[in-house]
C-alpha cells in the first residue's frame, strides 16, 4: 500500500483562487515554535474558494486547520495530508445590529474585543485575555476572567468536509466547558455574537484590567501556548483548577530539556529555546502522571497536538 505522503504529494490539487504551500515550517506559525513540516498548506482567497477546494479534496486526504497557532503542539514528524489556514479574508469585524458583532473565525479573539469596545458594547470584553482566533474559540468553547464563547455565541457560518456551507445555532453546537460537542468535521469560517450596549471607558477599563492581569501572571513573552490542561472542576469556580493540582504535585518548575513547566504559572510550558515538540509532550505527561499520584485527578490536555512523532 502507498503511504500517505505519497499520495499527498501525487494528488494533482485542483484549480483555485488561493495560495498551495509545499513542505511548510510549522514551526514558525506556532507559538511554542516547535514542529515538523505539513506537507501542503492551503490558503483560500474567500468562502466560495474554501468550497470548491472541499468539494474537490478526496476523501483519504487527511486534513487538519490551524488558526493562530496559540494553543497548538505540532510534533515534530509533521502533519501529512493538507493543512488548511484562513487569511485575511477570514478576519474582517462588522458590526451587524445595535447588539450584534460579525467576526471571521481568523479574527484574533483581541481584535473582537476592541472592535466591540470601539462601538460601546460590552460582553465581549473576555476575549482579550485568550490568545488565539475565532474559530478556535468555537471549536474549544475558549473563555477566560469570567466569560466564555459559549456566553456571546449565537450563530456561526460554517463548511463541512464536502464543501457545503452550514449556518448553525450555538445551542446546535452542544458548547460546554472548554468543548464543542458537534461531532463532524467542520471549518468554522464566521460567528455572530451578542452584546450589550455599554458605557465605553468602563469597556476599556475592564479590558486594561485584563490585559495587566495576564501580563502579571502567565508566561506571554516567552515561547509558549495558552492553558496546557483544562480545570478538573471545569467552570465550577468551587471546582479543582489545573494549576493548583500541579502546584501540589511538586510540578512548578519541571523540566525535560528546554521545555519548562512555567515557575510563573504552573499551567503553561514554556520552549526555553531549544525544545522539541517531543519534550514538550513528554513534560506535560509527567505532570499528569504526577498530579494523578498526587490527587488522584486525571487531568485532559487543552492544547490541541497534531501530527507525527518522529
Amino acid at each position: 500500500m502507498q503511504s500517505q505522503p505519497a499520495q499527498i504529494q501525487d494528488w494533482p490539487l485542483p484549480e483555485v483562487r488561493g495560495k498551495y504551500l509545499r513542505d511548510v515550517a510549522l514551526a514558525d506559525l506556532c507559538w511554542f515554535r516547535v514542529g515538523g513540516t505539513a506537507d501542503v498548506m492551503f490558503m483560500p482567497a474567500d468562502v466560495d474558494d474554501l468550497s470548491a477546494f472541499l468539494a474537490a479534496l478526496p476523501d483519504e486526504v487527511p486534513l487538519h486547520i490551524l488558526g493562530a497557532g496559540s494553543n497548538t503542539l505540532v510534533r515534530d514528524g509533521g502533519v501529512r495530508g493538507v493543512v488548511l489556514r484562513l487569511g485575511a479574508a477570514f478576519g474582517q469585524v462588522t458590526q451587524t445590529s445595535q447588539t450584534h458583532m460579525l467576526a471571521g473565525a481568523a479574527t484574533l479573539d483581541v481584535k473582537l474585543a476592541r472592535a466591540a469596545a470601539d462601538v460601546s458594547l460590552s460582553g465581549l470584553e473576555f476575549y482579550r485575555g485568550i490568545p488565539g482566533a475565532i474559530g478556535g474559540a468555537i471549536a474549544m468553547n475558549a473563555g477566560a476572567y469570567g466569560g466564555e464563547t459559549s456566553d456571546v455565541l449565537v450563530e456561526v457560518e460554517a463548511l463541512d468536509r464536502a464543501g457545503n456551507k452550514h449556518v448553525f445555532s450555538a445551542d446546535d453546537l452542544q458548547l460546554s466547558y472548554r468543548h464543542n460537542g458537534y461531532s463532524e468535521f467542520l471549518v468554522y469560517t464566521g460567528a455572530r455574537f451578542e452584546a450589550t450596549p455599554g458605557d465605553q471607558p468602563t469597556i476599556l477599563a475592564a479590558m486594561e484590567e485584563i490585559s495587566a492581569k495576564r501580563e502579571q501572571t502567565q508566561p506571554i513573552k516567552s515561547r509558549t501556548g495558552g492553558s496546557t490542561f483544562k480545570n478538573p472542576g471545569g467552570a465550577n469556580p468551587q471546582g479543582p483548577k489545573a494549576w493548583k493540582l500541579i502546584d501540589a504535585a511538586g510540578a512548578r518548575g519541571l523540566q525535560v530539556g528546554d521545555a519548562q513547566i512555567s515557575e510563573l504559572h504552573c499551567n503553561f510550558m514554556i520552549n526555553h529555546g531549544q525544545a522539541s515538540a517531543a519534550d514538550l509532550e513528554n513534560l506535560g505527561e509527567q505532570v499528569r502522571t504526577l498530579v494523578a499520584q498526587a490527587s488522584g485527578e486525571d487531568l485532559h490536555w487543552e492544547i490541541k497536538r497534531i501530527g507525527e512523532a518522529v
